[in-house]
């Protein structure tokens, strides 16, 4: 074990995959020397030579053009996009040839073997250019997966399984985590599993179910609800495309309720997706409408950022909402 941040942790799982295999390639905006703009991919191109980590001109499009390329080719291109905010320049590329290459080949050829990292979400005063959390957009794109990691341990885990799963990844990175707490981390190659969730914590009286920084939001509105004697079940998908509906059925219906947290806007949200579903399976065993506590449906602000945040109070008082409903 060692402890590491969150930033370290990504940095080690491409270390650990680098050496493990060959044909793994890292790729993007000063990724090379510079080590990318948070430092992710520090010491790569060192240790690897420029033909495994090199840096890419500044266009979305082209990173994720040619990552398609590599991939097609039998590479395990790591691309990077160097904020989320940025990566609406690929879409076309991501959803339409990363996603269903293999889908309109026929199966000859394939992107599976993309991996595509960038960090989201706001909390670091980052205004609206590098703040958002597109997720929503591309979970509406079959043959993607959208893994989303918590804390560092699940970051290595998770973006090891990513890369080598044979289906393409977006790996979105909660950025106001990179460095703001440290854990153990096993310096070993290991993996944790795509499309399960995790559950946190256990409890009786509510559901909460979150993805990312949201996941310690949600465990401090726990704490503060639990002064009042209510226990809550946290549960942390890990993987928002495919998301784990069992997990949060089975534990809907033995709390009978359901929050659901999200940084990203309300309308449109993922959190709508997950709201359906389990009124769908759970329908008679709701004692309480199924709650959203999510970002503004506003351009991400600056000086209003804390106004516009889901945080411990906002999910706090949706908690006592709920069960008193």
């Amino acid at each position: 074990m060692a402890q590491m941040n969150l930033l370290q942790a990504v940095n080690n799982a491409l270390i650990t995959a680098m050496i493990q295999n060959d044909k793994v390639l890292v790729l993007g905006e000063d990724v090379g020397h510079f080590g990318g703009v948070f430092r992710a991919t520090s010491h790569l191109q060192e240790k690897f030579g420029k033909g495994r980590c090199f840096n890419t001109p500044l266009t979305e499009q082209g990173i994720i053009g040619f990552a398609n390329g590599l991939a097609a080719q039998g590479a395990f291109p790591v691309a990077e996009i160097q904020f989320a905010d940025y990566i609406f320049p690929a879409f076309d590329q991501i959803v339409n040839e990363t996603a269903k290459f293999r889908y309109r080949s026929g199966g000859q050829f394939s992107c599976g073997t993309l991996t595509i990292r960038t960090p989201y979400g706001g909390g670091i005063a980052g205004g609206h250019y590098h703040s958002q959390s597109p997720e929503a957009f591309f979970a509406h794109c079959p043959g993607l997966r959208i893994v989303v990691p918590r804390n560092p341990y699940q970051a290595k885990g998770l973006l090891l399984a990513s890369i080598r799963d044979d289906n393409p990844v977006l790996f979105m990175e909660p950025k106001r985590l990179y460095r703001a707490s440290v854990c153990d981390v096993p310096e070993d190659d290991y993996e944790l599993p795509l499309g399960k969730a995790d559950i946190v914590q256990e409890g009786e009286d509510i559901t909460l179910v979150g993805w990312g920084a949201q996941v310690e939001i949600l465990q401090r509105a726990s704490e503060r609800a639990l002064e009042e004697g209510i226990t809550c079940e946290i549960i942390d998908l890990r993987s928002i495309a495919p998301w784990d509906a069992e997990t949060v059925i089975e534990s809907v219906m033995k709390t009978n309720r359901l929050l659901i947290n999200h940084e990203a806007p309300m309308t449109g949200g993922f959190a709508a997706e997950i709201a359906t579903t389990i009124q769908d399976k759970c329908f008679l065993y709701l004692e309480a409408p199924i709650a959203r506590v999510c970002g503004l449906d506003t351009p991400f602000p600056l000086a209003h950022e804390k106004e516009y945040m889901p945080d411990e109070t906002k999910t706090y008082e949706a908690i006592i909402r709920t069960m008193h409903y």
